[in-house]
């Protein structure tokens, strides 16, 4: 394909999606490699050229975990999940809040634009309550577990991402949340990017992640259009399991509420972001109702 019909393919979309907004959940091996998040960030830094509103949500599993281990404090999990006693959620926060965020708003200011890190604390965006103990499987046996502190969306109020993306920012959030007390809870970014998808009555969800999109059971092809039955079919048959139902539900909640559509994207790979939106064929997965 010649470079003019690259863009001649793009400029469709491009007016399509002008004024649009875009939520993108930074996830898998671009938080812990520079080149690549800074891929990402350019990306997502040319989108909000072309005219879009973009606000980026990140999470940071490893980073985490590492940070823990660091300070001398051996993470736990049970059944895949992360506990969260009072200890992890500070150190949760320093890493999200801090580094993290802070690494990202950075990167976008060195694009020649502005970007504002906020956590799900700031203005109420995200209220949350305590998760219910959750059934996993641990080895054989199904036990209850109490996460600690890990907290389930109630509300979101956008107030403040609305007021941002009128001036022009680009918002970092942080998936924090605070409960009805005021007190912090950890809350799974791929929930968070979905809710706040919903709250802002976002045109697409974008969920960056380390696999290519959503794959058949033996992992050899990509499905690159879904609907909504369709992904429900997979995930109660088995076709989609493990870390991928957490990302899809999210998206497939997304567009139930309103959300044009979602995607499943592999972050790693250069510019997958711009070729998912900017091509007919795309290249991850695509859910719609």
């Amino acid at each position: 394909m010649k470079r003019e019909d690259v863009l001649m393919e793009a400029l469709p979309y491009i007016q399509k999606f002008y004024g649009k907004t875009i939520v993108i959940k930074l996830g898998g091996h671009a938080m812990v490699d520079q080149s690549i998040l800074e891929t990402v960030i350019r990306d997502a830094v040319l989108l909000r050229y072309v005219g879009m509103k973009v606000v980026l949500v990140h999470g940071g599993g490893p980073e985490i975990t590492a940070k823990m281990r660091a300070m001398g404090k051996e993470p736990k999990f049970v059944g895949g999940l992360r506990i969260t006693d009072p200890e992890t959620l500070e150190i949760a926060q320093m890493v999200l809040v801090g580094k993290i965020n802070d690494g990202i708003v950075s990167l976008i200011a060195n694009c020649g634009t502005r970007a504002v890190g906020i956590s799900g604390n700031d203005a109420n965006l995200l209220i949350a309550r305590k998760m219910e103990p959750q059934r996993v499987m641990v080895g054989d046996v199904v036990q209850e577990v109490d996460l600690g502190r890990v907290g389930e969306i109630e509300e979101v109020d956008p107030e403040v991402l609305h007021c941002l993306l009128a001036q022009g920012y680009i918002p970092v959030v942080a998936p924090m949340a605070l409960n009805r007390q005021g007190g912090s809870l950890n809350i799974n970014a791929d929930t968070a990017a979905a809710e706040i998808a919903i709250a802002l009555r976002a045109f697409k969800l974008i969920n960056l992640t380390d696999v290519d999109g959503v794959m058949n059971a033996d992992r050899t092809r990509v499905y690159h259009r879904l609907t909504l039955p369709e992904a429900e079919a997979m995930i109660s048959d088995g076709t989609i399991a493990g870390g991928m139902i957490p990302k899809l539900e999210g998206c497939m909640k997304a567009v139930r509420n309103g959300v044009t559509s979602a995607h499943v994207v592999n972050g790693n790979k250069e510019h997958n972001l711009l070729l998912e939106l900017f091509t007919d064929e795309g290249v991850g997965t695509m859910i719609t109702p």
